[in-house]
């Protein structure tokens, strides 16, 4: 009992925290729906009050949707069709990456992993030029395209991706005992069979976090987009839609953060699929 009594306060200050937490992290997001549902004047004038009519989220959302400067719709498929397909192919790679290196007992395989450990440290901001100067050198020597591209723009998010990605799936791969591997070879599956058929779908944990993690910060991230595929190309993401929108109606601020919130509701659904995965994922692939 007395351990129970003394434990009391320590879960009160955790219950306060973590509810002061919840609040400072749902703020940003309750202002920019709020902000949404209210004219430019009452955005500037009064940002923290309450929205005189709910309706006009609907009425922005429209001026969005249809407006010519935005693009919208195309901004929206080009983004679902970059974040799908990068995040297809990094998890695909990745895990096999890591199985190959963690069932690999060599020197080799050990450097490659401490390599690619190393790149995650790399700024982004360090790198970002000599990438756009190594895309014109591949497209001078192969004739492929990759600047403007969306094959140049998914490139390089599973190179980017990749590191961390196969971080994760190497820890969690050590967790999968090797004679589950031995027992299919006994019976006569191929490597390919038993990573498929075996390994793959044991990694369904890991694969959600994964996927979550780089989902995220493929749909939101700006300045690769940016750099990749510039401004005033067929092909556009929406934050770089959101931001020739902003440059376009500089001072229609509920227009603005009506899109923004546009961008935000397809992470959120995302995020809430596979949230319970998140957290079991990672502490798996780390402590076992």
């Amino acid at each position: 009992m007395k351990q129970q009594h003394s434990r009391k306060p320590g879960m009160i200050v955790a219950e306060i925290v973590t509810a002061l937490l919840f609040i400072l992290f749902l703020f940003p997001f309750v202002l920019v729906l709020l902000n949404s549902a209210k004219t430019s004047f009452e955005v500037t004038q009064y940002p923290l009050a309450w929205p005189s009519r709910w309706g006009n989220i609907i009425d922005n959302v429209v001026k969005i949707w249809t407006s010519e400067s935005v693009r919208y719709p195309s901004s929206l498929l080009t983004s679902t069709i970059v974040t799908v397909v990068s995040l297809v192919l990094i998890n695909l790679f990745s895990a096999q990456a890591g199985w190959v290196l963690v069932r690999t007992k060599s020197r080799i395989s050990s450097i490659i992993f401490f390599i690619l450990v190393a790149s995650m440290v790399i700024p982004f901001q360090i790198v970002m030029f000599p990438l756009l100067s190594w895309f014109r050198t591949v497209t001078v020597a192969t004739g492929i395209r990759l600047l403007r591209t969306y094959q140049g723009i998914i490139l390089a998010y599973i190179g980017f991706g990749a590191p961390l990605s196969i971080f994760m799936f190497h820890g969690f791969i050590k967790s999968i005992p090797l004679e589950l591997e031995e027992a299919a070879t006994i019976d006569g599956c191929q490597k390919y069979q038993i990573f498929y058929k075996i390994i793959f779908p044991i990694l369904t944990p890991i694969q959600a976090t994964v996927l979550v993690l780089n989902g995220i910060w493929i749909w939101n991230d700006y300045l690769l987009p940016l750099l990749v595929l510039g401004k005033g190309n067929d092909i556009m993401t929406i934050p770089l839609a959101v931001s020739n929108f902003a440059g376009a109606f500089v001072k229609q601020w509920d227009l603005i953060l009506t899109a923004i919130l546009m961008a935000m509701v397809p992470v959120i659904i995302f995020f809430l699929f596979a949230q319970k995965y998140i957290v079991k994922g990672m502490v798996a692939g780390a402590i076992k």
